[in-house]
């Protein structure tokens, strides 16, 4: 039975030159692909498992899987081209004048490439991460090597050049903390009663349920506009994502409110004066 196994796994596929492959080459192959899934799969269950317990943060546990997914498919890669009789130092060695020209033509793509590196090494991005990039704002929902891909505001797909995050001037909305500063502008005719219309912007943005730490919300005198005192409110809130609806729900309340309290916005106003020569 043993001696029927071992001719099995000796039995030759392929011969060329020097290279043969075997039965057993192929069960080898299988077993480490096989090994590394298996791998993965508990790396991934241990990580998990522990961001759940210790409520460590989960772009931080996605950053440290992905590093060490790639490293583990690296060395299963290696131990693939052993199994082969392909000498990987050899191969790369040889092959160097050709990776040369090769990495000119992929250029972008290898600085791509060490981007998502840095991304998720340095972890100044993570996923769920708001992020302002050429002035849209995304949700970050996964990071990779290349690439990595966000959520617009329109519930759009965007796929992101990594290099594009680590070489441009880009805003991370919930980089600090899960929650950030927002303000509404209001303009009301002059001769409205100041303190009135402070009170009632505060209590508009009170009324909202994502406006948090109702302590911390404030509406101001701004400037002396051409036509209007200008106002502004200030009001902090965990739905960065999609605060353009909590600003208009705000703008909603405050139109309502001014309306009972007959405070009025005004139009702008130019006054024309006409010069009569004759």
């Amino acid at each position: 039975m043993l001696e029927t196994i071992t001719k099995i796994l000796e039995f030759e596929l392929i011969n060329i030159a020097d290279h043969k492959i075997r039965v057993l080459t192929l069960v080898s192959i299988f077993l480490i692909y096989v090994l590394t899934r298996f791998c993965l799969y508990l790396i991934r269950k241990t990580l998990f498992r522990k961001h759940n317990v210790t409520k460590i943060d989960p772009g931080n546990t996605y950053a440290l899987f992905q590093i060490i997914k790639y490293v583990i498919w690296v060395i299963a890669i290696g131990l693939i081209l052993e199994s082969l009789n392909v000498k990987v130092t050899v191969l790369i060695a040889g092959s160097a004048a050709l990776l040369v020209g090769v990495g000119l033509g992929l250029q972008q793509t290898f600085n791509d490439i060490i981007s998502g590196i840095i991304l998720l090494s340095e972890r100044s991005i993570k996923i769920d991460d708001v992020l302002e990039i050429d002035e849209d704002v995304v949700k970050i929902q996964s990071i990779g090597l290349r690439t990595s891909k966000g959520l617009n505001r329109d519930d759009i797909s965007i796929i992101i050049p990594n290099s594009l995050i680590t070489t441009n001037k880009v805003i991370n909305w919930s980089h600090q903390s899960k929650k950030t500063r927002f303000r509404i502008n209001v303009g009301v005719a002059y001769g409205s009663d100041v303190d009135l219309v402070i009170k009632t912007m505060e209590e508009s943005a009170f009324e909202h349920p994502d406006i948090d730490e109702r302590q911390s919300v404030e509406a101001r005198l701004s400037n002396f506009g051409a036509s209007s005192l200008d106002f502004e409110l200030l009001f902090f809130s965990k739905n960065i994502f999609r605060i353009g609806k909590v600003k208009s729900d705000i703008r909603l309340i405050i139109n309502k409110k001014f309306a009972e309290k007959k405070i009025t916005i005004p139009f702008n106003q130019l006054d024309v004066h006409m010069k009569n020569n004759m």
